[in-house]
């Protein structure tokens, strides 16, 4: 029937709402073990605390909303000075978030668990409060009212006239009422002037608005916390009856009325009848990631009708062409842009794990963040969790010192692990960074040649000594520990970031610390790039590492005596002739060009027939079967139907350095040498 609500929805809805209420909450009270007396903390906590509760109970999550209830009672104490904030309280807290986010996913006896029971024992013992578990939150009884708190007992007058869209949102009345009975004595009168005709009344609206008077110690933050969760789409006064406070505050509150009344008189629109400029809608990932790949094909048809253009000579199908190219572009602008997401959530997911780590540990560290607000691709945030929890949790194990060797050093007893993210061109730098000892370069080394990954006099570079630390299996650590050491986690690192086509960089200063940064793409979906052919095929190369072009003659070859290198005024740059490393049997031409492009190893040149000119790339994986070639990220389908591969400058050169190395190691055998240059740099020229 038209109109009818689907309670699973809403129930949906509060779950992701809740999920993000506890990344927020979770922050806030690492935060607060910081700073203990921090009381907008405290008040943000208690906030959270109480939006969960409230919301859980009237979308049915009846035993999360009792268990959370504990934990709401426990900071209501702190924020009124009646408990102080303890590590105990703290870390039991966080205990009570990992039981909610079960609840929430309503796992078999999550409310029900041992650890649930302990956790609520440990709080009620911190508060004083009995051990007698309290009765639902959801469900009033037809007792009296509960008496006001000792202190001094004022009376509030309340209007509450809420949204006609109450009911549909899955909102209840009848639990707010329940929660202002728990603060003091109630009563209540119910206005019915709004209720339509039987004939125009929908029973999914709420035409009934209440007038209360409540008696309690409570002050008005208290009152309107209640009213948290539906106070931006209802109509609110509270105002304190009897004394001084209570003219000066109704005078303020008849202000506020007269300033409204002026914004509104135009329409004389209710609060929930005005507009939201700054609202948002919740779109599920799937549907987003659908209409990207729409926005794909459609670039990818856009090209097709831009080569149909380019064939004929014809003014209007011309035109037609440039204008379905600008609206295309701008699309797919704004498609990219909706999938961007600040980074902020992921990082803040760490400080819970450096304070369990420092604890389990027994060291004392600090996280740091910077460039939060720094937008990626949703889909490439979704997978670096993994990497990121893994280099941390490295850091805290192997890189930062115990507290005694800090000190004997000169240090900062309390270490720091630094997060940070910042744009660099077409690409995102993230960088965690530690303070610790370092990376001992000769130990992994040894432990190298011990694992038979490296020859006894082989000469590595920094840089390749410490790539070595990403081998599968590989760990210079020398026990296993709970949280690291069996050589997996940095093994993981290396295969995540390489699956988003990015690089690894390692710098490290003994004694000083450790630091990794991920380079990544800013989205996986549709890049810039530039196309260019080598004989019959066609590669991309992205546009963002791309510098310039520079034709290569026969006189230029000659004057390289048969080496691979170009001059680029006055810089020698090295270049790889894609011809040969892609083995494409057809003579070169006379003429040819070098994409010089900016990459980890450098700057390289990449030789090509032709620039055929930039291009919107929809990138297409694949599949399985080419999962092993790493030098190609991937594929584009091009305007006239052909296929072109899309080319990763860092691995192309990679894998050109290491086949150069093994050429020479070949010549050299059995002693291992290196040599920085690239296939066919000793060569006759073809």
């Amino acid at each position: 029937m038209p109109g009818t609500t689907n309670p699973d929805q809403f129930r949906q809805s509060f779950r992701e709402e809740a999920r993000e209420i506890l990344v927020d909450l979770e922050s806030a009270l690492l935060e607060l073990n910081e700073n203990r007396t921090d009381q907008e903390l405290v008040g943000r906590v208690f906030r959270a605390l109480h939006t969960i509760k409230g919301s859980g109970a009237m979308f049915g999550f009846e035993a999360l909303a009792v268990f959370t209830h504990n934990l709401e009672n426990a900071f209501d104490e702190v924020r009124n000075g009646r408990l102080a904030v303890v590590p105990e309280l703290i870390d039991l807290t966080l205990a009570a978030l990992d039981q909610i986010r079960a609840m929430l996913e309503e796992r078999e006896g999550a409310a029900e668990s041992a650890i649930c029971a302990g956790i609520l024992s440990g709080v009620r013992h911190l508060t004083g409060a009995s051990d007698k578990r309290p009765a639902s939150v959801k469900t009033p009884t037809a007792e009296a009212a509960p008496l006001p708190r000792a202190g001094q007992i004022r009376q509030w007058e309340i209007h509450f006239a809420p949204g006609p869209d109450l009911l549909l949102n899955g909102s209840n009345p009848f639990l707010i009422f329940t929660e202002l009975r728990e603060l003091g004595g109630l009563s209540l009168k119910a206005s019915m002037d709004s209720i339509p005709p039987l004939e125009e009344l929908d029973p999914e609206r709420c035409y009934v608005s209440w007038e209360m008077v409540l008696a309690t110690t409570a002050g008005r933050d208290a009152i309107r916390d209640v009213f948290i969760f539906i106070e931006d789409s209802c109509e609110l006064s509270i105002v304190p009856i009897g004394n001084v406070e209570a003219t000066l505050a109704a005078s303020a509150d008849a202000v506020a009325a007269a300033l409204e009344d002026t914004r509104s008189a135009s329409g004389g629109r209710r609060i929930y009848d005005k507009p939201d400029n700054a609202s948002s809608l919740r779109v599920p990932a799937v549907k987003l990631d659908q209409f990207v790949d729409l926005v794909g094909e459609l670039v990818t048809v856009q090209a097709r009708l831009a080569e149909l253009a380019a064939r004929r000579d014809d003014l209007e199908i011309a035109e037609v062409s440039e204008e379905i190219e600008r609206l295309t572009s701008a699309l797919r602008e704004n498609s990219m842009n909706i999938r961007m997401t600040p980074i902020r959530g992921t990082f803040e997911k760490f400080r819970r794990l450096v304070h369990d780590l420092a604890r389990d540990l027994g060291k004392d560290v600090e996280l740091t963040l910077e460039g939060a607000d720094t937008e990626l691709d949703k889909t490439v945030i979704d997978q670096l969790g993994d990497p990121l929890m893994h280099l941390i949790r490295n850091s805290m194990d192997h890189g930062i010192e115990q507290r005694e060797l800090r000190l004997a050093r000169a240090k900062r007893a309390t270490a720091k692990i630094h997060l940070s993210a910042r744009h660099s061109g077409a690409s995102v730098l993230i960088t965690v960074a530690d303070d610790g000892g370092g990376i001992d370069a000769e130990a992994v080394r040894v432990r190298a040649v011990e694992r038979g990954l490296l020859a006894p006099d082989a000469e590595l570079s920094e840089p390749e000594t410490f790539a070595l630390l990403f081998q599968a299996g590989f760990s210079t650590a020398k026990q296993i520990t709970d949280v690291s050491g069996r050589g997996v986690g940095m093994d993981v690192v290396r295969q995540r970031v390489e699956s988003l086509r990015g690089t690894i960089d390692v710098a490290s200063k003994p004694g000083l610390g450790t630091s990794v940064t991920l380079r990544l793409p800013l989205t996986l979906a549709i890049i810039d790039g530039l196309l260019v052919s080598v004989s019959d095929a066609c590669f991309v190369l992205p546009l963002a590492s791309t510098l310039e072009c520079i034709e290569l003659t026969s006189a230029d070859i000659e004057r390289a005596n048969g080496r691979h290198v170009a001059n680029v005024r006055g810089e020698i740059v090295p270049y790889i002739r894609l011809r040969e490393h892609f083995n494409v049997a057809t003579a070169r031409p006379a003429l040819e060009q070098i994409m010089v492009v900016e990459t980890g190893e450098g700057r390289f040149g990449f030789v090509v027939d032709q620039v055929l000119g930039d291009c919107q790339t929809v990138i297409k994986s694949l599949g399985r079967i080419y999962r092993h070639v790493q030098a190609v990220s991937g594929a584009t389908i091009l305007g006239d139907g052909r296929v072109a591969l899309i080319l990763d400058p860092d691995r192309l050169v990679q894998d050109a350095l290491k086949t150069q190395s093994q050429k020479q190691a070949a010549r050299a055998s059995p002693r291992v040498a290196r040599n920085g240059g690239v296939p066919g740099l000793n060569a006759p020229p073809h």
